[in-house]
């Protein structure tokens, strides 16, 4: 009895082609909205860091 061997494409690497440059952009905004984000907290805790601490610990952090 013949056996037919079928080949399967893994991991789609052909959609990594494509989506490199897009991927890259994404990339760069997120590192731009994380940047003004710890920017926003930084001045934020140089204006009132004690109240900063005070509302954390009450909300459950150490």
């Amino acid at each position: 009895m013949a056996q037919e061997q079928t080949k399967r494409g893994g991991g789609g690497d052909d959609d990594d082609l494509d989506s490199g440059s897009g991927g890259q952009e994404r990339r760069e905004k997120l590192a731009g909205d994380t940047d003004d984000l710890l920017d926003e907290i930084d001045d934020v805790l140089e204006e009132n860091a004690e109240d900063f601490v005070r509302a954390y610990v009450q909300k459950g952090g150490q």
